[in-house]
């Protein structure tokens, strides 16, 4: 399926790469040429309500400064996504397997699905694509990055925040890849429950998320932020203590709380009074590369409010910013070195109903075939307790699960 959409210059593959959970809907969901495109939240909410059909696409980080005005990015775009920040299209084919793996379905504007399906059949699965030998430049150098995680430390102290997310990118350039051998490398290397590959005209998204940012099933909505990570171990008894003291680290679970909050409080804003709980606290997930603490926080919609107010009043997500939201979003843009553009935004779907699931974008390479631009970002949450060392640690496992497809 993946191999026949890639014919498509635009496609958003999504595969949970059989992890399931009380929400799951699908195993992989394949949106592929576009019929109706959209600019913001207000046009997709308007063509949404005239289609009632399915949307995928995607909102970058720097949305936030249409939903903040005094909010800006100083930094210039290198990846090739700030263009459009906001895009969401109506697909002309769409292309799913359940959650359950017993159900191939293909909805269809433009052929019937039998051919569709025909198409697929016929399309190779060649995997055996190499790719090249990358070296990644860092855009802040380890003792750049110590000294700029004291310098956050100190507006804690002052109180001007409480947690901030801070970032470095990797990058290299005058790079010929294959995107999509790229995404499978990665795949391999990093399973993940919201994979995505997602091309758009020469830009290119490998995602290899293990984070669901906004989830909608009728007035539900969910949000499932992660703070909090420890390294696998190839040795049981150690990577059982690894997880072990994840789940007791006064400061991961300092951090997860602080967004356990903010999230709460971006959901109120288009919940019923009353109606946010979290779900789950602290609940720990092993993946190939880490360990993560993960947290659900849910709330049931205001009547007359739709997905779009969800989105609103709770994007970027708090995972990727901090705390308070709108200070720490002004100390990321001075801090930071590179334009996050789509990395920390998200990609996902719109069901004809009005559902919805979008994940994280992190663990990701972001691909500008024009250019050349190869490049991922990671980071971590700051605290006052954090060790700028640890962080820089931290920051590099993170990073070097997708670097290691280019070894």
């Amino acid at each position: 399926m993946l191999n026949w959409a890639n014919r498509f210059s635009i496609l958003v593959f999504l595969d949970s790469n059989a992890y399931t959970d009380a929400y799951s809907r699908y195993e992989c969901l394949a949106g592929v040429g576009s019929n109706v495109d959209c600019y913001s939240l207000d046009q997709l909410h308007k063509l949404h309500a005239i289609h009632s059909d399915w949307f995928f696409g995607h909102i970058c980080y720097d949305y936030k400064n249409e939903l903040e005005p005094f909010l800006s990015s100083r930094h210039e775009t290198q990846k090739g996504w700030s263009d459009d920040e906001f895009y969401f299209f109506r697909p002309q084919i769409v292309c799913y397997i359940d959650a359950a793996k017993t159900q191939l379905c293909i909805e269809t504007l433009v052929q019937s699905p039998q051919s569709v399906y025909e198409e697929i059949l016929a399309t190779s699965t060649d995997n055996t694509g190499k790719l090249p030998s990358v070296q990644f430049n860092q855009r802040i150098g380890k003792q750049d990055y110590i000294d700029t995680i004291q310098r956050l430390r100190k507006h804690i102290e002052d109180g001007d925040c409480y947690e901030i997310n801070y970032c470095n990118e990797g990058y290299a350039e005058d790079v010929e890849i294959d995107p999509l051998q790229a995404y499978k490398a990665l795949n391999r290397l990093s399973p993940a429950p919201f994979a995505a590959y997602y091309a758009n005209n020469g830009n290119y998204l490998m995602c290899a998320s293990p984070e669901r940012y906004l989830y909608k099933n009728e007035d539900i909505v969910l949000s499932q932020p992660i703070k909090g990570t420890a390294p696998r171990d190839t040795e049981e008894a150690r990577d059982n203590a690894n997880k072990e003291a994840l789940y007791n680290s006064i400061k991961e679970r300092a951090e997860n709380v602080m967004i356990v909050d903010l999230v709460r409080n971006d959901l109120a804003r288009s919940c019923d009074v009353g109606s946010v709980q979290v779900n789950e606290l602290f609940g720990i997930y092993s993946f190939p590369q880490v360990h993560q603490m993960i947290s659900t926080v849910s709330g049931r919609l205001k009547e007359g409010n739709t997905f779009t107010d969800a989105i609103r009043y709770s994007f970027p997500m708090g995972s990727m910013t901090g705390a308070p939201k709108i200070k720490v979003m002004e100390l990321i843009d001075r801090y930071e070195q590179a334009r996050r553009e789509l990395f920390s935004g998200c990609v996902g779907y719109i069901t004809p109903s009005g559902d919805m699931d979008l994940n994280v974008i992190i663990r990701s390479l972001f691909y500008n075939e024009g250019t050349g631009y190869l490049s991922y970002q990671a980071g971590g949450a700051i605290t006052y307790d954090s060790d700028p060392v640890k962080e820089w640690e931290e920051m590099r496992l993170k990073a070097s699960a997708v670097e290691r497809i280019f070894k």
